[in-house]
């Protein structure tokens, strides 16, 4: 029996857009973080989320750690997904790869992120199992399309 795709899923720049001259349709604001910019959040992704979660093992592969289920999840109206450990902040994009590579070691893979570094690019083409590599543009945030574009390439495995 084939196990199903693993999917890592990055929350800032993803789930929460930055860097827009104009908010993305959509988005809401909240404010999680005292004195910190408020968080953007569309409740669209939650049932988004869910979907991907029919054909994948969702994983957060982000910063947010435990704050991913503590207070995405809620909000998003998802349940609680397994988290990968990540370094303590800051750290460099590329110190994810190691990561992701580790638990996913022989299944396909699925990472939707805003910033696949040159490591995540070499580390996709050079695996022998399938890897997508979805790149969002952290103005947009995550888009019905990359969502399709997923679910279009797990059920065609």
């Amino acid at each position: 029996m084939t196990r199903r795709p693993l999917l890592f899923l990055d929350v800032d720049g993803v789930l929460n857009p930055y860097g827009y001259s104009r908010r993305p349709p959509g988005f809401n604001e909240h404010h999680l973080f005292p004195g910190e910019e408020p968080v953007l959040l569309n409740p669209a992704h939650g049932a988004w989320i869910t979907e991907l979660t029919r054909v994948y093992d969702v994983t957060w592969a982000t910063a947010w750690s435990e704050d991913a289920n503590r207070l995405l999840a809620p909000l998003l109206a998802v349940a609680p997904l397994p988290i990968l450990a990540m370094p303590p902040p800051p750290f460099h994009p590329s110190a994810k790869v190691t990561r992701i590579a580790e638990l996913c070691r022989h299944r396909p893979a699925a990472w939707i992120d805003d910033q696949h570094t040159s490591e995540a690019l070499n580390w996709a083409d050079n695996r022998s199992d399938p890897t997508l590599l979805i790149t969002i543009d952290p103005a947009t945030g995550l888009t019905r399309a990359s969502i399709d574009q997923a679910l279009t390439w797990a059920t065609s495995l």
